[in-house]
């Protein structure tokens, strides 16, 4: 049963990555916070590595990693649905992001080298992953799991 709630928030986490990806996008064509580029800081955290090596990076880590997480988790995370559980989860993987990877990217802590419009909008962001994740994660119908 396990198994099978992994895969179903894989795709869940990959629909959800799809959509970030989009909104990345836009607010990239917008010129809004030109600097935040997470294709290109996961590029150069990979040793500089070619933008496309950075997207795969960023679509395993929103499938595979968030995914499987998610699913594991679950049980565990607070809320009424899939949905608030989504949200939730994106708000604790936003907490992770800004106080482990960008750091790490030398953005400083939660990105504030960008100024204080970056973790906002990477929150707004991962707000929309988790609620994007959560739902579709709850239309696929997961299996119940036991304590």
């Amino acid at each position: 049963m396990f198994q099978r709630n992994v895969l179903k928030a894989m795709v869940a986490g990959f629909v959800a990555t799809v959509a970030l990806s989009a909104l990345m996008l836009m607010k990239s064509k917008m010129g809004v916070i030109p600097e935040l580029d997470v294709i290109a800081m996961l590029s150069r955290m990979m040793g500089n590595s070619p933008p496309a090596v950075g997207c795969f990076a960023h679509f395993m880590i929103g499938t595979v990693v968030w995914g499987a997480l998610f699913a594991w988790l679950n049980r565990h995370i607070p809320g009424d649905s899939y949905l608030t559980k989504g949200v939730v989860f994106g708000i604790a993987a936003w907490v992770v992001m800004m106080i482990g990877v960008m750091p790490m990217a030398g953005a400083g802590l939660f990105g504030m080298k960008f100024g204080v419009m970056a973790p906002m909008m990477t929150l707004v962001l991962h707000v929309i992953f988790g609620a994007v994740l959560g739902g579709v994660y709850g239309l696929q119908r997961p299996v119940a799991q036991h304590a």
